[in-house]
This record gives structure tokens, C-alpha cells and sequence, in this order.
């Protein structure tokens, strides 16, 4: 078993990751680490008064909760580190120098030396990692996950890319409350009744980061993809799942039928087939007109398999199309993208499995 510690074990995606990483056939659990007021204590209390993590099996439930001043890095494989990015930037270069890390925070997303990596979409910028590991001298990586909006848009764009090239992008997001954590969170005097039009310095991340991930790696570089993005964000009163009004114009004239069928036969044909993490469909096409809904469709394929939905034409853009698209930010935009990217790396690059 590959021995795996969680660095921000008590935050929501923590939690996430530590329900996640339960039973997982490759990965075992065994240092749980936060900050200095959690020292000392169990994990089953610590987490009990949560509804964001399940019923701890017993070797989990009395595992000690260590601080980030005591842990030892060599007595792991693997770490997660989901914490906060400022926080990120000190801890992770030091834990990468022994050790692989795969993060869900922002810090090093546009680092040059370090790929954004999304399961099933730019595992061609995974040699990239050498590079990084020879600029710095470490014998592990730094691997960050994209934000969780980005994830779902960007599993939906590949295929139109590689299919029919992409020019421009235009999107509104109706984003769940989980995303924005439980400190500092959203109010509820805030959101209840209501929608917050913006989100700080969430339009920056949707705007840059696909760039990076459907960019093309030359050499010790990744090239940025050329197309443009224009992003409005909201906050919207639903736990989890982000909703994502899309248009694309293409470079290469198409319609909704053969986009959808390019996103169908794309869902189906990845390289994570196999992975314990991966969904049978990593993107899924409905014809129903009132599909996808946060509440019916964001546990599809376990919080892995975006589903999109409502494909049309979008004359605003010269052979523009439109769609929706549904992901889950805590599933495939947060714990388990995290966790399915290590289990990819720990069989493709790690050679551990």
C-alpha cells in the first residue's frame, strides 16, 4: 500500500479527501495533519460534529491529528496538501524536495515548470514534471488540480478543441456553496434568497487556467492554448454542483449533433480507464431539456462524470454553439480530481502500481 498523509485534514476538501481516500485499494491513510489548535486530537472527534465526511472506519476514526511543525514527510509516499495557497507556497516546495504532492490549492497553477493537470484531458504535459524536478533538485512534485469550476469546463472544451479547434468562449457559472468552503464561507443572510453576482478573483482562474490545460507542452514550456474566455461568476443558494452556461465559437464549422457525439464518444474513450477514482463516462450527453439539475446529477459516476445537456446552436457567435454543463465541485473539482490525478500519476509516471 502506498502510504499517504492529508495536509489540511479538517477543511472541507480535506474532508473530502479523507472520505475518498477510505478503502482505496492502492492508497492507505496514515497522517492526518492541520494546523496547531487540532494537534493532539483524534480524527473521529475532530471531524464527528462534520457532515461533510462519513462514519470513519476504527484504524481512521483514532488516528492522531499531527501539526505541520511535526510532520515528517519521509514517513509517507504520497501527500495531499489542502490547505490554504499562502500557506501552500512555504509547505509544499519543501515537502515536493522528498516527496510527490498533489494539491488542490492555487499556489504553483502557474508556475511554468509545473503542469495543471485535470484526469482525462492534458496527461501529454506530465513530462513536465522532470523538468520541475530537475530545476529544483527535488526527488518528488508539485502536481496542482485546477480550480473547480475549471474542471468541468475544461472536460467539456477538449473534445471541441480537438475536434473542431476553439476561438472564443463565453460562460456564466451558478456556483455551489461548498466551493467557497466553510471558513470564511458564504453568510447565510448572504445567499438565502438570494444570488451573489460575484465571486473575488474567480473570473482570473476561469479566464487563465484552461489556457494552461489545453495549451501544447514544447519542450520544458507550456504553450497556452490562443482562444479567449470571457467568465461572469455567481454564488448561487445549492450545496453542491457547479452549473455552467456555456458558448463556444469553433474554429471549424459544426452543429449540436456532431459536438454532441464527439462529447459522447470522448467520455467513453480515456486514458483512466482502470483507475479505482475513474467514472465509466468522465462526460455524459442528456437530451433532456431540463437536465442536468444539481440535485439529480452531481453524484453521477460518484461526483466523477460531468454531465452536459441542452446543446444548441448560439447565433451570437458566426456557428457558435451553446450548452449547459454540470460538475461536482466537491467530486471531480476538488477530493476526487485530486485523488484520481495521484492514482493516474502512481500508474503512469510513479510505475507503483
Amino acid at each position: 500500500m502506498i502510504k499517504t498523509a492529508v495536509v489540511g485534514a479538517t477543511g472541507v476538501v480535506g474532508q473530502g479527501l479523507i472520505n475518498r481516500l477510505m478503502g482505496h485499494p492502492w492508497f492507505k491513510l496514515t497522517r492526518v495533519v492541520a494546523s496547531e489548535r487540532s494537534r493532539g486530537k483524534k480524527l473521529e472527534h475532530v471531524l464527528a460534529a462534520s457532515d461533510g465526511v462519513k462514519e470513519l472506519p476504527e484504524d481512521l476514526a483514532g488516528l492522531e491529528i499531527i501539526s505541520t511543525g511535526d510532520f515528517r514527510v519521509e514517513d509517507v509516499d504520497l501527500i495531499f496538501s489542502a490547505v490554504e495557497a499562502g500557506v501552500a507556497r512555504g509547505l509544499e516546495p519543501e515537502y515536493a524536495r522528498v516527496r510527490p504532492v498533489v494539491s488542490t490549492t492555487s499556489a504553483f497553477r502557474h508556475d511554468p515548470h509545473t503542469p495543471l493537470l485535470m484526469g482525462g484531458v492534458n496527461a501529454e504535459h506530465v513530462p513536465l514534471l522532470r523538468v520541475q524536478q530537475k530545476k529544483h533538485g527535488w526527488q518528488g512534485f508539485i502536481v496542482p488540480k485546477p480550480n473547480c469550476t475549471v474542471a468541468g469546463l475544461v472536460i467539456t472544451l477538449k473534445p471541441i478543441q480537438e475536434r473542431f479547434g476553439l476561438k472564443r468562449v463565453a460562460l456564466t457559472s451558478l456556483q455551489a456553496l461548498s466551493g467557497a468552503g466553510r471558513s470564511p464561507g458564504v453568510a447565510s443572510l448572504d445567499i438565502i434568497d438570494n444570488i451573489l453576482p460575484f465571486i473575488a478573483g474567480e473570473e482570473e482562474k476561469v479566464e487563465q487556467e484552461p489556457k494552461k490545460i489545453l495549451g501544447v507542452l514544447t519542450g520544458e514550456e507550456i504553450k497556452p492554448a490562443t482562444f479567449t474566455i470571457n467568465a461572469t461568476c455567481t454564488r448561487v443558494p445549492v450545496l453542491d454542483g457547479h452549473l455552467l452556461s456555456i458558448m463556444v465559437e469553433t474554429e471549424k464549422r459544426t452543429t449540436p449533433a456532431e459536438v454532441g457525439e464527439v462529447m459522447k464518444t470522448y467520455g467513453r474513450e480515456h486514458e483512466l480507464t482502470g483507475l479505482p477514482h475513474a467514472p465509466q463516462e468522465i462526460l455524459t450527453v442528456t437530451e433532456d431539456p431540463f437536465r442536468p439539475q444539481p440535485r439529480l446529477d452531481r453524484n453521477k459516476g460518484n461526483g466523477m462524470t460531468v454531465t452536459v445537456g441542452r446543446l444548441a446552436s448560439a447565433p451570437v457567435f458566426p456557428g457558435g454553439i451553446k450548452y449547459v454543463a454540470l460538475s461536482s465541485n466537491t467530486g471531480i473539482g476538488a477530493a476526487g480530481g485530486a485523488v484520481l490525478m495521484a492514482e493516474y500519476l502512481a500508474r503512469e509516471f510513479l510505475n507503483w502500481v
